[in-house]
């Protein structure tokens, strides 16, 4: 392990019991409360060792995508009799997805999309799953970690973001300059790194100001659990699809061409 911890590590562990295990390689399950409910955590974490260069960071590769797919379906599996499924917390800290040409040839996608798949499946199969965001969720990572979920709750603090690409080779393909990058994305608002940007396109349930990502109090911790329990307890009241991400006036002000586009679809496919 690196002598600092990521940044999704620290909040794996304010958030959670210590683990009763030895913990190794890329993917951390850990257990915790959620006002006095039992949850299951998933983190990403920087992984020295990984046999892939491109995947020794906090990033969703080959070995992160299948692992994350076999800890959510175990927790999946376990509640399978269950009446009420324990929420799953997806905290995301992920750079980026670990592209190579090794892992394309051995199939990233497909690592990927099966994280993908399982997130999904517990979220249909009736689990709570929220995404916390305390770090980056870039491009494919996030897609694999943290966007299936029913809710998603964001700090908004320095090096939280959501968005394709880096902000410096968004910079490089659009041919523009860093300050000009931001510039434009006061005006796109998804363009923006900004999270309160993020927050206005409709997909955040809550965004959390005021609380240290990198160093959190204890009241800082209990104010994320209180906002993730919030989270669970409004996921259950509501459809196990995504379409609560349409609802809100922030979505329906910024986003009124996807909805009217849906809205056609579905006219003409039941026409």
């Amino acid at each position: 392990m690196t002598d600092a911890l990521s940044r999704g590590e620290r909040w794996l562990d304010a958030l959670t019991s210590p683990s009763t295990r030895t913990e190794s390689g890329p993917i951390r399950a850990r257990d915790g409360q959620l006002d006095g409910e039992h949850a299951s955590f998933f983190a990403v974490v920087p992984d020295p060792e990984n046999r892939f260069p491109r995947a020794t960071d906090n990033v969703v590769g080959l070995e992160q995508g299948w692992l994350l797919a076999r800890a959510v379906r175990e927790a999946i599996d376990a509640d399978r009799d269950a009446g009420v499924k324990r929420p799953i917390v997806a905290v995301v800290d992920v750079k980026s997805q670990a592209y190579g040409r090794r892992e394309e040839l051995l199939g990233i996608h497909l690592a990927c999309a099966a994280a993908v798949d399982a997130y999904a499946s517990a979220r249909l199969a009736g689990h709570p799953v929220i995404a916390l965001i305390v770090g980056p969720a870039m491009s494919g990572a996030y897609l694999a970690h943290g966007y299936q979920a029913n809710r998603i709750v964001a700090l908004d603090a320095p090096g939280t973001a959501v968005h394709a690409m880096g902000k410096e080779a968004a910079a490089r393909v659009t041919r523009r300059s860093v300050e000009s990058l931001d510039a434009l994305g006061d005006t796109v608002l998804p363009m923006s790194y900004k999270m309160s940007a993020y927050a206005k396109l409709g997909l955040l349930h809550e965004l959390i100001e005021g609380v240290d990502a990198d160093a959190p109090s204890s009241v800082d911790i209990e104010r994320v659990k209180a906002s993730l329990a919030a989270a669970v307890k409004d996921a259950r009241n509501g459809p196990r699809d995504l379409s609560v991400r349409l609802a809100s006036d922030d979505a329906k002000r910024t986003r009124a061409a996807s909805i009217e586009v849906r809205r056609r679809m579905r006219e003409q496919w039941s026409a």
